[in-house]
């Protein structure tokens, strides 16, 4: 029988359960928060996202996907990535931004499976040379290679998923055991390189959102009126929420865009701060069960992409819900499982299904000869 696929046992697609029991279970609270009343609801259509999601965790962690680990098919899949996102300057703007194919039914963001490809392209560089990090060539040629989407990104306009592709950078540079001198070179490139975005990379809109942050009150019905919408949603919840369906700065349309950008605070609104709690204590686990699994890695490559999406997930969720507590500027950022969209979710699942698969045909290789496959 082939190594690719062996056989699919229940015990086999679920393998690493608790990632897929916590991916769907907070997949399920944000169904139940975008889900309205007496009105057109956008939870059946995010429910057949959920399911081609679960789907496609199932074929992945099924599948050996330890060919990812291979050179040509990472450069391949980041080439077409570029390829994707620089097509986006083609096609017409949707809500300001050029960051979405539309086929008619469904919209497709090409940077949700960007972060993934630059999750293994930046773990496939550093596990080969994280003992060389020491070398400051390292930190810039892995840098160039994050540089590269994220302006794209940011030409688009998308400051939000921009971040988080530098996020995941510097999470891994991190991760790679970089010298502190290099550490504050690091550091003093990004003060260097945010003040030239401030001065000439961002768009108007984009800065006054920003000084908004910085002083809300300045444009209440403006600028700042959805990071204000938002902080009134989270504080209403109080301590047990309003209750499902009955969240009035959602459901009113108070509160814009609540099924995707703002979720989380139309989330506090109807269940509180015990399911705010709750929530919080989700995605933990989830990303507690994450760095387990990295740490009994077989190779450096499986432990890095593992930690990857660990810091995917973690910077997402810290960006969105420091969005809708009023301690970011608002970038439109999704919260992972939970907000509206397909490609995302989907995304998300996979992730989680090729890390469960990493681990579990890792595990039936031994350690030193895991650490000779495919290597090229």
């Amino acid at each position: 029988m082939s190594e690719l696929v062996r056989p699919l046992t229940l015990r086999s697609m679920l393998a690493e359960w608790h990632l897929l029991f916590i991916a769907v279970s907070l997949s399920l609270l944000g169904l139940l928060t975008m889900h309205t009343f007496g009105a057109e609801s956008l939870a059946p259509r995010q429910l057949v996202w959920i399911i081609v999601g679960v789907i496609a965790y199932l074929v992945c962690a099924s599948i050996d996907m330890r060919f990812i680990r291979r050179t040509p098919v990472i450069m391949a899949g980041y080439g077409f990535a570029l390829v994707l996102l620089g097509l986006l300057f083609v096609v017409s703007p949707i809500q300001g931004a050029q960051s979405w194919f539309s086929f008619g039914l469904f919209s497709f963001q090409p940077t949700d499976p960007t972060k993934i490809v630059l999750i293994a392209l930046l773990a496939k560089y550093f596990s080969r040379r994280h003992i060389e990090i020491a070398n400051f060539k390292h930190v810039l040629v892995s840098g160039l290679y994050a540089a590269v989407p994220v302006l794209l990104v940011l030409m688009q306009p998308d400051l939000g998923t921009a971040a988080i592709l530098g996020s995941i950078w510097f999470g891994l540079v991190l991760v790679s055991g970089i010298p502190k001198r290099h550490l504050a070179v690091v550091i003093a490139l990004g003060i260097v390189a945010a003040t030239a975005l401030w001065f000439g990379g961002l768009h108007d809109y984009q800065r006054t959102r920003i000084m908004s942050f910085i002083n809300p009150a300045s444009d209440i019905r403006g600028s700042g009126y959805n990071a204000y919408q938002a902080t009134v949603a989270v504080g209403s919840g109080q301590w047990f929420g309003k209750g499902i369906g009955y969240g009035t700065q959602s459901k009113l349309r108070f509160l814009p865009e609540y099924e995707t950008d703002f979720i989380f605070a139309a989330f506090a609104e109807e269940w509180g701060f015990v399911g705010v709690g709750l929530v919080l204590t989700l995605y933990g686990l989830l990303l507690l069960r994450l760095l387990e699994i990295a740490r009994r890695a077989s190779t450096n490559f499986d432990a890095f992409f593992t930690i990857g999406v660990v810091i995917l997930i973690t910077s997402h969720v810290l960006i969105h819900a420091g969005i809708n507590v009023g301690l970011l500027p608002v970038t439109g950022t999704t919260i992972p499982f939970m907000s509206y969209g397909g490609s995302h979710v989907v995304i998300e699942f996979m992730a989680l299904g090729i890390v469960s698969s990493l681990a579990r045909f890792g595990r039936s290789v031994p350690r030193d000869a895991a650490g000779q496959e495919y290597i090229g």
